[in-house]
């Protein structure tokens, strides 16, 4: 494709919206051309197909990029005076996510090109997951990154499904087995051009792609909106889509005998860079809690949202659980 051609499924350059004030940014590493994108070299012969799923337990295999953490976002970070961590259902995205993975201490955060990240008072803690060496995997796409994840560690492979900002899907499994998306008068065409293959890095190849063409106005039309935002859980989203957009991951929940709920932030952010637990800039009585509104402002470190704009993904198709157990609660 000649350089210079308006692509629609390509994201516009973000800006980011601080608190204070609005700073224009450049914009994000130029994709890769389509005629290129869709013809990544198979990975499958080298790499093998994916191990079967896992036993049960967290750890073992259910983070497949291999962290080398052993501390747990629940075992880092414990909940509010008076409130109890909501109990969730085992196998749940949300049980997965309180297992999490976390660095120890308070490491700065490392951006894909492994500098670090000029903004050190935004994180309360990094979460022990790849970044990718493109500046691809900024804030939906972490999100992406986490639910695509837990779907393939489940057993859920074949609900692998995102839209690129044009609307077309990109399921892993028209990935998987073999097709890939090509550029058709500003389409998503997919073709047969590889051979079958399931393994984790062509998976990783497949998610760099679905970065590279959705984002938050893709993914919010993707999510239901909360009713009410008071009663957030853990997997919920804040998203905002646009150009620019921002959207922050609920990744964990808990509840006063009141039933109050107060709920846990992570984010990726831009340029690409490790997602990370955020502080909460307005309440350090509970910090790096936030207390669950109805309406009203939603003040992140970098980022000023709304309780409104939360969301929520479908409901698992294939069931929960499918190959995670009670242990996932701990």
């Amino acid at each position: 494709m000649p350089r210079g051609r308006s692509v629609p499924l390509r994201r516009a350059p973000l800006v980011v919206v601080s608190i204070l004030a609005s700073v224009a940014q450049g914009p994000r590493i130029e994709a890769p051309e389509p005629a290129v994108y869709g013809r990544f070299p198979d990975v499958t012969a080298r790499s093998g197909p994916l191990p079967p799923p896992p036993g049960g337990t967290f750890p073992d295999g259910v983070y497949r990029w291999n962290p080398a953490s052993t501390s747990t976002l629940a075992s880092r970070i414990p909940p509010p005076a008076g409130f109890r961590r909501r109990a969730l259902t085992a196998g749940s995205f949300g049980a997965w996510l309180r297992g999490l993975p976390v660095r120890e201490g308070r490491p700065d955060v490392r951006l894909h090109d492994g500098s670090f990240k000029k903004t050190r008072t935004a994180h309360h803690a990094v979460i022990d997951i790849d970044v990718g060496e493109r500046d691809l995997q900024q804030c939906a796409d972490s999100i992406i990154r986490l639910r695509a994840e837990y779907l393939l560690a489940s057993g859920c492979a074949d609900e692998i499904v995102f839209n690129f900002t044009s609307g077309d899907p990109a399921p892993w499994t028209r990935w998987e087995s073999g097709e890939r998306p090509i550029i058709e008068d500003n389409r998503a065409v997919w073709k047969m051009t590889h051979a079958p293959g399931a393994g984790y890095d062509s998976f990783r190849r497949y998610l760099d792609v679905v970065f590279t063409y959705a984002g938050t106005a893709s993914l919010a039309r993707e999510l239901t909106p909360v009713a009410d935002p008071r009663h957030v859980e853990p997997g919920d989203v804040f998203i905002e889509g646009g150009f620019p957009g921002h959207a922050v991951l609920v990744v964990d929940a808990a509840t006063d005998e009141r039933g109050d709920r107060v709920f846990l932030l992570a984010q990726g952010y831009m340029p690409a860079q490790e997602m990370h637990v955020l502080v909460n800039p307005m309440e350090n009585d509970i910090d790096p809690w936030y207390r669950a509104r109805r309406t009203g402002p939603l003040v992140t470190p970098e980022w000023l949202s709304h309780h409104e704009s939360l969301r929520r993904f479908p409901a698992d198709a294939c069931g929960v659980p499918r190959t995670l157990t009670a242990e996932s609660t701990r």
